[in-house]
Protein backbone atom coordinates (compact mmCIF):
# COMPACT_ATOMS: atom_id res chain seq x y z
CA UNK A 1 0.00 0.00 0.00
CA UNK A 2 2.89 2.33 0.63
CA UNK A 3 3.79 5.05 3.06
CA UNK A 4 1.74 7.63 1.16
CA UNK A 5 -1.48 5.63 1.57
CA UNK A 6 -0.92 5.17 5.30
CA UNK A 7 -0.15 8.87 5.70
CA UNK A 8 -3.36 9.94 3.93
CA UNK A 9 -5.49 7.47 5.90
CA UNK A 10 -3.94 8.34 9.26
CA UNK A 11 -4.05 12.08 8.69
CA UNK A 12 -7.69 11.94 7.59
CA UNK A 13 -8.71 9.92 10.66
CA UNK A 14 -6.91 12.38 12.94
CA UNK A 15 -8.71 15.27 11.24
CA UNK A 16 -12.14 13.61 11.54
CA UNK A 17 -11.57 12.61 15.16
CA UNK A 18 -10.27 16.02 16.18
CA UNK A 19 -13.19 17.77 14.47
CA UNK A 20 -15.79 15.55 16.13
CA UNK A 21 -14.17 15.88 19.55
CA UNK A 22 -13.83 19.67 19.39
CA UNK A 23 -17.33 20.26 18.06
CA UNK A 24 -18.97 18.00 20.62
CA UNK A 25 -17.03 19.63 23.45
CA UNK A 26 -17.71 23.18 22.25
CA UNK A 27 -21.43 22.49 21.81
CA UNK A 28 -21.72 21.36 25.41
CA UNK A 29 -19.67 24.26 26.79
CA UNK A 30 -21.63 26.87 24.85
CA UNK A 31 -24.78 25.74 26.62
CA UNK A 32 -23.37 26.47 30.11
CA UNK A 33 -24.73 29.87 31.22
CA UNK A 34 -22.81 32.29 33.37
CA UNK A 35 -25.12 31.73 36.35
CA UNK A 36 -27.07 28.53 36.89
CA UNK A 37 -28.51 26.44 39.65
CA UNK A 38 -27.28 22.94 40.44
CA UNK A 39 -30.68 21.46 39.59
CA UNK A 40 -30.57 22.83 36.03
CA UNK A 41 -27.05 21.62 35.22
CA UNK A 42 -27.73 18.03 34.03
CA UNK A 43 -30.55 19.10 31.69
CA UNK A 44 -28.67 21.99 30.10
CA UNK A 45 -25.44 20.19 29.43
CA UNK A 46 -26.86 17.62 26.99
CA UNK A 47 -28.84 19.97 24.72
CA UNK A 48 -26.63 21.33 21.90
CA UNK A 49 -27.90 24.03 19.55
CA UNK A 50 -29.68 22.33 16.60
CA UNK A 51 -28.12 24.50 13.88
CA UNK A 52 -24.60 24.11 15.23
CA UNK A 53 -25.01 20.37 15.70
CA UNK A 54 -26.40 19.96 12.17
CA UNK A 55 -23.51 21.88 10.58
CA UNK A 56 -20.80 20.05 12.53
CA UNK A 57 -22.31 16.62 11.83
CA UNK A 58 -22.65 17.47 8.13
CA UNK A 59 -18.96 18.34 7.94
CA UNK A 60 -18.13 15.09 9.75
CA UNK A 61 -20.26 13.06 7.34
CA UNK A 62 -18.64 14.81 4.38
CA UNK A 63 -15.13 14.01 5.60
CA UNK A 64 -16.08 10.38 6.24
CA UNK A 65 -17.57 10.05 2.75
CA UNK A 66 -14.42 11.41 1.11
CA UNK A 67 -12.17 9.09 3.13
CA UNK A 68 -14.41 6.08 2.42
CA UNK A 69 -14.33 6.83 -1.31
CA UNK A 70 -10.53 7.02 -1.22
CA UNK A 71 -10.38 3.66 0.58
CA UNK A 72 -12.60 2.09 -2.07
CA UNK A 73 -10.46 3.44 -4.92
CA UNK A 74 -7.27 2.24 -3.22
CA UNK A 75 -8.76 -1.20 -2.58
CA UNK A 76 -9.74 -1.62 -6.25
CA UNK A 77 -6.18 -0.75 -7.24
CA UNK A 78 -4.90 -3.37 -4.77
CA UNK A 79 -7.43 -5.87 -6.17
CA UNK A 80 -6.03 -5.48 -9.66
CA UNK A 81 -2.48 -5.86 -8.33
CA UNK A 82 -3.48 -9.02 -6.42
CA UNK A 83 -5.01 -10.51 -9.58
CA UNK A 84 -1.89 -9.80 -11.61
CA UNK A 85 0.29 -11.29 -8.84
CA UNK A 86 -2.06 -14.29 -8.40
CA UNK A 87 -2.37 -13.54 -4.72
CA UNK A 88 -5.65 -15.03 -3.46
CA UNK A 89 -5.08 -13.89 0.12
CA UNK A 90 -4.53 -10.29 -0.92
CA UNK A 91 -7.64 -10.43 -3.11
CA UNK A 92 -9.80 -11.63 -0.19
CA UNK A 93 -8.41 -9.01 2.19
CA UNK A 94 -9.24 -6.17 -0.20
CA UNK A 95 -12.81 -7.45 -0.54
CA UNK A 96 -13.19 -7.08 3.23
CA UNK A 97 -11.75 -3.56 3.14
CA UNK A 98 -14.17 -2.60 0.34
CA UNK A 99 -17.12 -3.91 2.38
CA UNK A 100 -16.13 -1.85 5.42
CA UNK A 101 -15.55 1.25 3.30
CA UNK A 102 -18.98 0.88 1.67
CA UNK A 103 -20.62 0.69 5.11
CA UNK A 104 -18.94 3.93 6.18
CA UNK A 105 -19.84 5.52 2.84
CA UNK A 106 -23.50 4.51 3.29
CA UNK A 107 -23.44 5.90 6.83
CA UNK A 108 -22.03 9.25 5.71
CA UNK A 109 -24.26 9.68 2.63
CA UNK A 110 -27.43 8.93 4.60
CA UNK A 111 -26.27 11.30 7.33
CA UNK A 112 -25.71 14.12 4.83
CA UNK A 113 -29.15 13.57 3.29
CA UNK A 114 -30.75 13.56 6.74
CA UNK A 115 -29.17 16.92 7.64
CA UNK A 116 -29.75 18.62 4.28
CA UNK A 117 -33.28 17.42 3.49
CA UNK A 118 -35.78 17.67 6.30
CA UNK A 119 -38.24 15.54 4.34
CA UNK A 120 -35.80 12.62 4.24
CA UNK A 121 -37.29 10.11 6.72
CA UNK A 122 -34.32 8.38 8.29
CA UNK A 123 -33.83 7.83 12.00
CA UNK A 124 -30.50 8.85 13.59
CA UNK A 125 -30.52 5.56 15.51
CA UNK A 126 -30.46 3.63 12.23
CA UNK A 127 -27.41 5.66 11.25
CA UNK A 128 -25.72 4.63 14.47
CA UNK A 129 -26.64 0.98 13.81
CA UNK A 130 -24.87 1.18 10.42
CA UNK A 131 -21.86 2.79 12.14
CA UNK A 132 -21.82 0.01 14.75
CA UNK A 133 -21.74 -2.63 12.00
CA UNK A 134 -18.92 -0.75 10.22
CA UNK A 135 -16.74 -0.54 13.34
CA UNK A 136 -17.58 -4.16 14.17
CA UNK A 137 -16.41 -5.27 10.72
CA UNK A 138 -13.22 -3.24 11.13
CA UNK A 139 -12.59 -4.82 14.53
CA UNK A 140 -13.02 -8.33 13.08
CA UNK A 141 -10.77 -7.47 10.13
CA UNK A 142 -7.79 -6.64 12.36
CA UNK A 143 -8.65 -9.30 14.94
CA UNK A 144 -8.60 -12.15 12.39
CA UNK A 145 -5.76 -10.82 10.23
CA UNK A 146 -3.06 -13.30 11.17
CA UNK A 147 -1.62 -14.32 7.83
CA UNK A 148 1.86 -15.10 9.11
CA UNK A 149 2.30 -16.00 12.82
CA UNK A 150 5.97 -15.06 12.63
CA UNK A 151 5.28 -11.55 11.34
CA UNK A 152 5.54 -8.69 13.80
CA UNK A 153 2.85 -6.74 11.92
CA UNK A 154 0.37 -8.84 13.90
CA UNK A 155 1.41 -6.95 17.03
CA UNK A 156 0.51 -3.67 15.31
CA UNK A 157 -2.86 -5.11 14.32
CA UNK A 158 -3.50 -6.24 17.91
CA UNK A 159 -2.78 -2.78 19.26
CA UNK A 160 -5.03 -1.00 16.76
CA UNK A 161 -7.93 -2.99 18.22
CA UNK A 162 -7.85 -0.64 21.24
CA UNK A 163 -8.96 2.56 19.42
CA UNK A 164 -11.35 0.60 17.21
CA UNK A 165 -12.98 -0.90 20.32
CA UNK A 166 -13.28 2.60 21.84
CA UNK A 167 -15.08 3.83 18.71
CA UNK A 168 -17.35 0.78 18.69
CA UNK A 169 -18.25 1.10 22.38
CA UNK A 170 -18.89 4.86 22.08
CA UNK A 171 -21.20 4.33 19.10
CA UNK A 172 -23.15 1.69 21.03
CA UNK A 173 -23.54 4.17 23.90
CA UNK A 174 -24.83 6.76 21.44
CA UNK A 175 -27.67 4.39 20.53
CA UNK A 176 -28.94 4.63 24.10
CA UNK A 177 -28.38 8.36 24.66
CA UNK A 178 -28.30 10.08 21.29
CA UNK A 179 -28.50 13.60 22.79
CA UNK A 180 -25.42 13.19 24.96
CA UNK A 181 -22.13 14.58 23.70
CA UNK A 182 -19.92 12.15 25.61
CA UNK A 183 -20.24 9.19 23.16
CA UNK A 184 -19.26 11.50 20.29
CA UNK A 185 -16.34 12.81 22.32
CA UNK A 186 -15.12 9.29 23.06
CA UNK A 187 -15.48 8.25 19.43
CA UNK A 188 -13.55 11.30 18.31
CA UNK A 189 -10.68 10.52 20.67
CA UNK A 190 -10.70 6.92 19.47
CA UNK A 191 -10.48 8.06 15.84
CA UNK A 192 -7.56 10.34 16.67
CA UNK A 193 -5.67 7.49 18.34
CA UNK A 194 -6.48 5.19 15.43
CA UNK A 195 -5.14 7.74 12.94
CA UNK A 196 -1.96 8.25 14.97
CA UNK A 197 -1.35 4.51 15.07
CA UNK A 198 -1.97 4.10 11.33
CA UNK A 199 0.64 6.79 10.73
CA UNK A 200 3.03 4.90 12.98
CA UNK A 201 2.32 1.66 11.10
CA UNK A 202 3.15 3.33 7.80
CA UNK A 203 6.45 4.73 9.06
CA UNK A 204 7.35 1.46 10.80
CA UNK A 205 6.59 -0.77 7.80
CA UNK A 206 8.02 1.39 5.03
CA UNK A 207 10.94 3.18 6.69
CA UNK A 208 13.92 2.49 8.94
CA UNK A 209 11.83 2.80 12.12
CA UNK A 210 11.30 -0.96 12.19
CA UNK A 211 13.49 -3.16 14.41
CA UNK A 212 16.92 -4.09 13.09
CA UNK A 213 17.01 -7.50 11.47
CA UNK A 214 13.39 -7.31 10.22
CA UNK A 215 12.42 -6.78 6.60
CA UNK A 216 9.18 -6.19 4.67
CA UNK A 217 8.09 -8.94 2.26
CA UNK A 218 5.25 -8.12 -0.16
CA UNK A 219 3.29 -10.65 -2.19
CA UNK A 220 1.03 -7.96 -3.59
CA UNK A 221 0.14 -4.34 -2.90
CA UNK A 222 -2.20 -5.17 -0.02
CA UNK A 223 -0.68 -8.42 1.26
CA UNK A 224 2.63 -8.18 3.07
CA UNK A 225 4.42 -9.47 6.13
CA UNK A 226 7.42 -8.37 8.22
CA UNK A 227 9.79 -11.19 9.04
CA UNK A 228 12.76 -11.12 11.36
CA UNK A 229 15.98 -13.12 11.29
CA UNK A 230 15.56 -14.81 14.64
CA UNK A 231 13.70 -14.85 17.94
CA UNK A 232 15.67 -11.94 19.52
CA UNK A 233 14.76 -9.64 16.60
CA UNK A 234 11.15 -10.89 16.67
CA UNK A 235 10.65 -10.16 20.36
CA UNK A 236 12.49 -6.85 20.09
CA UNK A 237 10.22 -5.80 17.23
CA UNK A 238 7.08 -6.62 19.25
CA UNK A 239 8.43 -4.76 22.27
CA UNK A 240 9.19 -1.71 20.13
CA UNK A 241 5.62 -1.77 18.79
CA UNK A 242 4.21 -1.82 22.34
CA UNK A 243 6.52 1.03 23.38
CA UNK A 244 5.47 3.09 20.36
CA UNK A 245 1.79 2.60 21.16
CA UNK A 246 2.34 3.67 24.77
CA UNK A 247 4.11 6.81 23.55
CA UNK A 248 1.21 7.66 21.23
CA UNK A 249 -1.28 7.09 24.04
CA UNK A 250 0.69 9.34 26.40
CA UNK A 251 0.92 12.02 23.70
CA UNK A 252 -2.85 11.86 23.14
CA UNK A 253 -3.54 12.20 26.87
CA UNK A 254 -1.20 15.20 27.10
CA UNK A 255 -2.82 16.93 24.13
CA UNK A 256 -6.31 16.22 25.50
CA UNK A 257 -5.42 17.77 28.86
CA UNK A 258 -3.98 20.83 27.13
CA UNK A 259 -7.09 21.30 24.97
CA UNK A 260 -9.33 20.83 28.00
CA UNK A 261 -7.38 23.49 29.89
CA UNK A 262 -7.74 25.84 26.91
CA UNK A 263 -11.52 25.38 26.86
CA UNK A 264 -11.72 25.85 30.62
CA UNK A 265 -9.83 29.12 30.38
CA UNK A 266 -11.95 30.50 27.54
CA UNK A 267 -15.33 29.41 28.92
CA UNK A 268 -14.52 30.13 32.56
CA UNK A 269 -15.16 26.63 33.78
CA UNK A 270 -12.70 27.00 36.63
CA UNK A 271 -14.74 29.87 38.08
CA UNK A 272 -18.35 29.09 37.17
CA UNK A 273 -18.61 25.35 36.68
CA UNK A 274 -18.49 24.54 40.38
CA UNK A 275 -20.78 21.86 41.82
CA UNK A 276 -20.09 22.77 45.45
CA UNK A 277 -20.72 25.86 47.56
CA UNK A 278 -18.37 26.89 50.39
CA UNK A 279 -19.75 26.96 53.95
CA UNK A 280 -21.12 30.26 55.18
CA UNK A 281 -21.79 31.65 51.67
CA UNK A 282 -25.53 31.04 51.60
CA UNK A 283 -28.09 33.56 50.39
CA UNK A 284 -29.83 35.82 52.92
CA UNK A 285 -30.51 34.57 56.39
CA UNK A 286 -30.16 30.94 55.34
CA UNK A 287 -26.38 31.09 55.37
CA UNK A 288 -26.30 32.77 58.77
CA UNK A 289 -28.68 30.20 60.26
CA UNK A 290 -26.64 27.34 58.84
CA UNK A 291 -23.51 28.96 60.22
CA UNK A 292 -25.12 29.41 63.66
CA UNK A 293 -26.34 25.78 63.76
CA UNK A 294 -22.99 24.41 62.73
CA UNK A 295 -21.15 22.71 65.63
CA UNK A 296 -17.80 21.07 66.04
CA UNK A 297 -18.94 18.22 68.29
CA UNK A 298 -16.83 15.19 67.71
CA UNK A 299 -17.89 11.56 67.66
CA UNK A 300 -16.17 11.00 71.00
CA UNK A 301 -18.40 13.55 72.73
CA UNK A 302 -21.50 11.94 71.24
CA UNK A 303 -20.33 8.57 72.50
CA UNK A 304 -19.80 9.97 76.01
CA UNK A 305 -23.34 11.42 76.04
CA UNK A 306 -24.79 8.04 75.09
CA UNK A 307 -22.80 6.33 77.88
CA UNK A 308 -24.11 8.87 80.44
CA UNK A 309 -27.70 8.24 79.32
CA UNK A 310 -27.25 4.47 79.70
CA UNK A 311 -25.80 4.90 83.20
CA UNK A 312 -28.64 7.18 84.29
CA UNK A 313 -31.19 4.60 83.11
CA UNK A 314 -29.40 1.87 85.07
CA UNK A 315 -29.36 4.02 88.23
CA UNK A 316 -33.09 4.62 87.97
CA UNK A 317 -33.67 0.88 87.73
CA UNK A 318 -31.57 0.28 90.85
CA UNK A 319 -33.48 2.94 92.81
CA UNK A 320 -36.79 1.43 91.72
CA UNK A 321 -35.78 -2.09 92.80
CA UNK A 322 -34.21 -1.06 96.21
CA UNK A 323 -37.51 -0.38 98.15
CA UNK A 324 -38.83 -3.80 97.25
CA UNK A 325 -35.86 -5.51 98.92
CA UNK A 326 -36.55 -4.02 102.45
CA UNK A 327 -39.54 -4.07 104.85
CA UNK A 328 -39.81 -1.36 107.59
CA UNK A 329 -36.14 -0.69 107.34
CA UNK A 330 -35.19 -4.38 107.99
CA UNK A 331 -34.01 -6.89 105.46
CA UNK A 332 -36.57 -9.57 104.65
CA UNK A 333 -35.64 -13.20 105.32
CA UNK A 334 -37.33 -16.33 103.99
Amino acid sequence: MGLFTYTIAGGALILIGAWESLTSASESLEQIPSTFSSSQLPQDINKPTPKTASFSSTVTFLLISVLSALFIVNSFISLSDALSSKDNMGFALQLEVITIAFLFLLYSVLGILTNIKESFPFSPKLLNVICVFAFGEEFLLFYTQNKDPSGIENRYYDLILVPVAVCLFSTILELKSSKSIYPRLGRGIGLVLQGMWILQMGFSFYSNLIAHGCTLNERSRGNYTIRCKGHPEFHRGRAIATLQFNCHLALLVTISIGVYSFFCKNYGINREFMRYKPLGLGDGDGGENNHAQFSLNSDDEDEEDRIKEVRSVEMQKVIAVAPESTVNGHNSHP
